[in-house]
């Protein structure tokens, strides 16, 4: 299917991870054990570009105990993406789902069955490990997308951001919804290839063809830690 699309070649093979199935609240959602492969970008990058420090800013988007399951892998990379981002003066900015009550659940609840994030319960409480500190900002939201009716959009533009840099979970969902809205309200995108994951390996993959193809320069922690390094930087 790959090899189909006009400009993108096909993926070299590679061994699948086995799949390893988690009892979580909903149950489609599978779990593998590895959700992304550092470096992985190499096989659908089209385009390169550095992130501008002085113009960026780093979204982690839904690290919280709902999604533990699949965050806990790439927490590693995370954490590394926030340090990385701190020490270059990048604001970060972290979002929250969570619903108030069922009338709020829109479509979502629908699609899902009503299995979402009840605001005040355990699972909308972000992780513990991801980095927050105080003065840092949380995006509370109850959709897809990080800019729906948050004011994310105008929260960034006031402290002057032009670019993201999108991590977090799900790559597929919430992260690609919110690259895909930042591209068109005309932020430049960065998306992580092994700080985000969701629930299988095909569906990550997939988000970062699209990213590569339309919306978004493809990065992991190896690419910022030379593209934010005080020598780079100047």
């Amino acid at each position: 299917m790959f090899g189909e699309l006009i400009g993108l070649t096909q993926p070299s093979s590679q061994t699948a991870a086995p799949i390893v199935y988690r009892k979580l609240r909903n149950p489609i959602i599978v779990v593998p054990p590895v959700m992304a492969v550092a470096g992985a970008h190499s096989k659908y990058e089209i385009r390169q570009r550095k992130p501008n420090p002085n113009s960026a800013a780093l979204l982690v988007i839904d690290m919280q105990n709902y999604f533990s399951s699949m965050a806990e892998p790439i927490l590693p990379a995370l954490r590394s993406t926030v340090d990385l981002c701190r020490a270059a003066g990048i604001p970060i900015l972290y979002t929250r789902h969570r619903h108030r009550s069922p009338e709020d659940y829109g479509m979502l609840g629908e699609w899902w069955n009503g299995d979402l994030i009840l605001d005040g319960t355990p699972g909308a409480e972000l992780l513990s490990d991801i980095g927050r500190r105080d003065g840092d900002r949380v995006v509370e939201k109850c959709t897809y997308s990080a800019f729906e009716g948050t004011g994310l959009e105008e929260t960034l533009r006031a402290i002057g951001v032009a670019e993201v840099i999108v991590t977090g979970v799900m790559t597929n969902l919430c992260c690609e919804t919110t690259a895909r809205d930042a591209f068109v309200k005309g932020f430049r995108v960065f998306f992580s290839t092994d700080a985000t994951a969701t629930s299988s390996r095909d569906l990550h993959e997939a988000t970062l063809m699209n990213m590569a193809y339309g919306f978004a320069y493809l990065v992991d922690c190896s690419k910022l830690k030379t593209a934010l390094s005080p020598l780079s930087i100047s």
